[in-house]
């Protein structure tokens, strides 16, 4: 009488799992230059680039989810993970029936991307040519390519960004922004997080933080602008010594260094600036901190 008992629960356990582990198998054909577009909750997405003309892929699918499909055309397809149905009052919470996906997404080496992930960690590797654009709310998000504009916008995840990018736009509250090779155009905005860049030269660089630490070494563009505003993080500026630049630099209560120029101490209470032209004064330079300790380096 046990093993009666026994065995239909053991063969109810089987089928869930296995409803919880299924495997992806689908392709697209596509154009070289493809734009695609990911959506998922829960889980992972892992995307790689690679030399054929089409769009792979694999992982497993979470139980919950509805079957996955490839939508679109060979030159604009959308791959989305979204719930069998709707739970709660209004679909509100429709994703807490659906347990987490792993995506692995092959597409050509010049395709676009479009994604967006909830609680998913993401990594994109090997793109050449084509725009990236995510957004993700608490998966760290790594980007390794070659792509001439990138844009991640992320809640509590750190932002890394491998490879070369032309126009970047990074954004994130609570995590890092890590990037070593940014071209002529940046725009940076972190809370809480820590921020390394490099690259240049800068045709426009614009960074907003409030309470993270600051590295960022590169040069200005003829007539670039590089604007820095830090509220309670430390901020560490490097740049080559031919630099060409109207600089100005000021912080209310933090100590102030810098290779270029004489800095000025306030009269009356606390702060410190500094203006200097270096070289032809061709770029414009504004570095500002409240209360974190400001150094301008030149390079060696």
């Amino acid at each position: 009488m046990k093993t009666a008992r026994i065995l239909p629960l053991l063969l109810c356990l089987s089928i869930g799992q296995a409803l919880a582990d299924t495997p992806i198998n689908l392709s697209h054909d596509a154009t070289p230059n493809v734009h695609v577009s990911i959506s998922n909750v829960k889980g992972a997405v892992t995307i790689t680039a690679w030399d054929r003309n089409q769009v792979e892929v694999g992982g497993r699918l979470g139980d919950g989810a509805k079957p996955l499909a490839i939508e679109g055309s060979a030159s604009d397809m959308s791959i989305k993970v979204q719930p069998q149905g709707k739970s709660g009052w209004f679909s509100w919470n429709s994703d807490t029936s659906m347990s987490g996906t792993m995506l692995e997404v092959r597409v050509p080496k010049g395709a676009s991307l479009d994604v967006d992930v909830v609680s998913a960690p993401l990594s994109i590797d090997g793109i050449d040519g084509g725009k990236i654009k995510v957004n993700t709310v608490s998966g760290k998000a790594r980007v390794n390519a070659r792509a001439p504009q990138v844009n991640v916008d992320s809640v509590s995840g750190t932002i890394e960004l491998a490879g070369s990018a032309g126009k970047v736009a990074l954004q994130t509250v609570s995590g890092d922004i890590l990037a070593p090779n940014v071209g002529d155009e940046a725009e940076l905005q972190t809370v809480s997080g820590r921020v390394r860049v490099n690259g240049g030269p800068w045709r426009k660089f614009n960074l907003s933080t409030v309470s993270g630490d600051v590295q960022l070494a590169g040069g200005l563009a003829k007539d670039g602008t590089f604007a820095v505003d830090s509220m309670s993080g430390d901020v560490q500026v490097t740049v080559p010594s031919g630099l060409s630049a109207i600089l100005h630099a000021s912080t209310f209560s933090g100590d102030l260094r810098s290779d270029f120029g004489t800095v000025q101490k306030a009269e009356h209470g606390p702060g410190s600036e500094l203006r200097v032209t270096v070289g032809g004064g061709n770029g414009e330079m504004n570095i500002e901190t409240f209360s974190g300790d400001l150094r301008i380096r030149k390079q060696d």
